[in-house]
């Protein structure tokens, strides 16, 4: 008895050992960053970027790999499924958050099958309309449509999708109704919109800055807690007699669950790292539109709770269904 003790703590020791070397040496082979979105949007560059800095700093490469589908949700499982080795790692948008409640027997636990690495960065979004369109502001669609219901709609990237949660809501305390129009992305939606075909469109200020500074769309009110650094002009929906309420965009790098600490840590350090240098902030802030958040993981955690309860209260209240 007194041996296989001597012996189980012997392994246990030897195990522990093995993780603290794991850590000092990692990454010892190339690291792979799953993109469960197509080229292209914001992910996929966010990826590319910093995936860039990683293998600079680490001096390991930093694979980047797309496998896109059913909202994110097929590459994300990929990633649950993988070993927590500290090699694979998936780079997630909002509907990270949304899927645990909007797809049925999704094959992970959006809280419980993943290790936070951190929070990168958010955007809140914008509604917009065209130019040709009479509405200069919020309140002129609230007015239009109160007088008739559900005559105008508004385009989103989708069914769930971050812009289609924000909608329901405002509807909801503004008291007024607009037909939602889901779309399978934001470029499609955005000529619809300046074409005339819908009248107005949500999706994040940072898909929607390019266009509104060239004059090919307006924007009527943003749903952040404060004024867009991409679109200062536009006020936000608090401003316009929705106070408190708010909805983000946001961008996430978590590992599967198991992964060890000390290697998480360590990669959450480089990219805090990464994330400070001024041309990268830059890039990030100027061409993606991000508010850069640079959180532990802990700190995602809580952040990534807090949104899955949010948004699946929505979900469930409204019979949001999956495209």
């Amino acid at each position: 008895m007194i041996r296989f003790v001597v012996r189980a703590a012997v392994a246990a020791a030897a195990a522990l050992c093995a993780l603290a070397v794991h850590a000092q040496t990692w990454p010892a082979k190339p690291v792979h960053f799953i993109v469960p979105f197509p080229p292209g949007g914001s992910v996929d560059p966010l990826a590319r970027v910093l995936g860039a800095r990683l293998a600079d700093s680490l001096g390991q490469q930093f694979i980047i790999e797309n496998k896109p589908g059913a909202s994110g949700s097929i590459g994300t499982a990929f990633v649950a499924k993988s070993a927590p080795d500290g090699y694979t790692y998936a780079v997630v948008f909002d509907t990270h958050a949304v899927n645990q409640s909007l797809i049925p027997n999704l094959p992970y636990d959006t809280l419980n099958d993943f290790a936070p690495v951190m929070l990168v960065g958010t955007a809140p979004l914008a509604i917009v309309t065209s130019p040709a369109k009479p509405y200069k502001t919020i309140d002129d669609v609230i007015r239009a449509a109160k007088a008739k219901p559900e005559a105008l709609s508004i385009g989103s990237v989708g069914n769930g999708s971050m812009g289609h949660l924000a909608v329901i809501v405002v509807q909801q305390l503004g008291g007024f109704k607009v037909t939602h129009v889901p779309y399978k992305g934001g470029g499609p939606m955005m000529a619809d919109v300046m074409g005339s075909q819908i009248e107005l469109g949500i999706a994040s200020t940072a898909a929607l800055s390019t266009n509104v500074k060239a004059g090919k769309l307006r924007a009527l009110v943003i749903t952040g807690d404060k004024r867009s650094h991409v679109m200062p002009e536009v006020p936000t929906l608090a401003e316009q007699g929705f106070p408190g309420f708010s909805s983000f965009d946001w961008w996430s790098i978590i590992a599967p669950a198991g992964t060890p600490k000390r290697v998480i840590d360590k990669l959450n350090g480089e990219l805090a790292k990464a994330l400070n240098q001024p041309d990268l902030r830059k890039q990030l802030t100027e061409t993606l539109g991000m508010d850069l958040v640079v959180s532990t993981p802990e700190a995602l955690q809580k952040f990534m709770t807090s949104e899955v309860e949010r948004w699946g209260k929505v979900v469930k209240a409204n019979n949001v269904r999956a495209d």
